[in-house]
């Protein structure tokens, strides 16, 4: 079953000698913490956390997501949010780096509210693995190794500098590979579309089997958006080149596989809570779309 790792089950499962830094409220304003990454030999299970995570990755590895899964084979900075799930998966040899994890109110001042979810490399659907070379390597090492010293200095200021720190790794990795693709929509046809594809990705994931889809059509989608619905397919087709149902599909489609792959449930249970009012036409859809059965893409996740 997919679940929501909260900062308490973290240090449960990577326990730390001082015991004040499970203290949710620890900086005064929101959490943060930052750790070497010598303990990271052991895959991380496939969930959503309630906090973000930076970590500059040295070692191989994959993180897996919930219809890909990304080789680490060289330094790299990932970026992980509440809205993404994913796993780790090492591979053989050493893991170095560091990683630093926060709430959102830690980094988010009054003046900078909504900071991290407008951030390119949070945002869902976005990249948010950042490859380095050695002098990125060098200067992003240094910054973090600064910043575990900065959590066990008694500087009274320290956490301000934290937040500083931190924004300069947010700000490097934009700097090493800059996100074009989240410019400001001037056109009517442009908003209607954002808007639509936001909505969209708030009902995912489906955490658990009491959870359900509440939109499933393109009718659906227009009455929560106060549009028409033709208008809301001619504006999504315009902008897109695909249609208001094409996006629905492929969004259930990789729901769907990331159930089959990282949840226990049962096929009938994913095909509720996605949506389908019998299994069987949840197997219909799905094979529609793959050529294949719930049945037989679990069967060969679990053989990978």
């Amino acid at each position: 079953m997919l679940t929501t790792e909260t900062l308490e089950e973290f240090y449960q499962r990577h326990p730390v000698a001082n015991q004040k830094v499970f203290a949710e409220n620890n900086t005064g304003q929101g959490h943060f913490n930052v750790f070497l990454r010598r303990a990271c030999h052991n895959r991380s299970p496939f969930s959503r956390r309630d906090f973000y995570k930076i970590a500059l990755v040295i070692g191989n590895g994959k993180i897996h997501y919930a219809d890909k899964w990304v080789t680490i084979d060289r330094p790299a900075l990932v970026f992980s949010s509440p809205s993404v799930p994913s796993a780790w998966e090492p591979g053989p040899g050493v893991q170095e780096g560091w990683f630093c994890l926060f709430t959102q109110a830690f980094i988010e001042s009054h003046e900078h509210k909504s900071a991290l979810q407008n951030f390119p490399l949070f945002q869902v659907g976005g990249s948010h693995i950042v490859f380095l070379n050695e002098a990125q390597l060098t200067f992003l090492s240094a910054t973090l190794g600064k910043m575990m010293e900065e959590m066990d200095s008694d500087y009274v200021h320290k956490y301000d500098l934290l937040r500083h720190y931190l924004r300069i790794l947010m700000h490097e990795a934009l700097k090493i590979a800059p996100v074009t693709t989240y410019g400001t929509n001037t056109s009517g046809a442009a908003r209607v579309t954002t808007l639509f594809l936001e909505l969209m990705e708030r009902q995912f994931p489906i955490d658990s089997p009491g959870q359900f889809l509440k939109l499933k059509t393109a009718n659906n989608y227009a009455q929560s958006l106060a549009v028409h619905t033709n208008h809301l397919n001619r504006s999504v087709k315009e902008v897109t080149g695909k249609t208001t149902t094409q996006h629905i599909s492929e969004r259930v489609l990789k729901e769907a596989y990331a159930l089959l792959k990282h949840s226990d449930w049962s096929i009938a249970q994913i095909a509720n809570g996605l949506g389908f009012e019998e299994p069987a036409y949840f197997a219909n859809f799905f094979k529609k779309y793959t050529g294949s059965s719930p049945v037989m893409s679990r069967l060969a996740s679990v053989q990978k």
